[in-house]
């Protein structure tokens, strides 16, 4: 049974990410690791790791058998991929629901479909779910589970089931749970005055726009540190 500490998830999580989002770069450097596990975008909770926590979490996962070391004459620095997606033999729809899973908590099928879009493509919700059912039954080692709807959330999340999660991100997850940090309810929004809706709408876009931007800078930092 597959039992990840949160740091090993982590490091996981961003080598899977990586390795469709910037495969230039894959296999993956320290300094790379260390950047990727450190973004401030897309990922739940946002974490500073040292590059010492970052070594133990690759020796952690080699001994799993989830980790080969890449050796070769031409790097002029030891590089590292994952060997996860092999072992469990999982398809891309499948590693990348679970990659999403790893780096940013429960989810729900609405958010994995939109959050998986750099990693596979997802044509309907319902394709999202067959792919989760299909990771929830799988007769060696269920790989995910459906969390039970809590009072004032819309939709039930999923949770990966590689390594203890953070009951607090099973709660609140980082979407429209509807419920404080603390487990209690969220008092009812506020509607919106009239017009305000266009204000609102153009501040979503924006501060998704702003959430791209620092994402691509991250992976350009991440792909510099590579070939510095």
């Amino acid at each position: 049974m597959t039992d990840l500490t949160p740091e090993e998830q982590r490091v996981l999580g961003a080598l899977l990410e990586k390795q469709y989002v910037t495969p230039d770069v894959y296999p993956m450097t320290m300094n790379g690791l260390l950047a990727a596990s450190n973004q401030t975008s897309n990922r739940n909770p946002v974490v500073r790791y040292e590059e010492s926590t970052v070594h133990r979490a690759l020796d952690g996962l080699r001994e799993k058998g989830l980790l080969r070391i890449v050796y070769s004459p031409s790097n002029r620095a030891t590089k590292y991929r994952q060997v996860f997606e092999e072992e469990r033999r999982l398809t891309r729809h499948e590693a990348a629901v679970l990659c999403v899973l790893l780096l940013r908590g429960p989810q729900t099928v609405g958010e994995l479909r939109g959050r998986t879009e750099r990693l596979a493509t997802f044509a309907s919700l319902e394709e999202v779910e067959a792919v989760l059912g299909g990771l929830a039954r799988r007769e060696d080692e269920a790989l995910v589970r459906r969390l039970e709807r809590q009072p004032g959330q819309k939709d039930a999340r999923w949770v990966h089931l590689l390594g203890e999660v953070r009951v607090a991100e099973a709660a609140d997850g980082d979407g429209d749970g509807g419920r404080d940090g603390d487990g209690r309810g969220s008092a009812p929004p506020i509607a919106p005055a009239p017009g305000a809706e266009r204000v609102a709408a153009l501040e979503a876009e924006v501060a998704s726009l702003r959430a791209d931007l620092d994402e691509l800078r991250q992976d350009f930092d991440a792909l510099r540190a590579d070939l510095t």
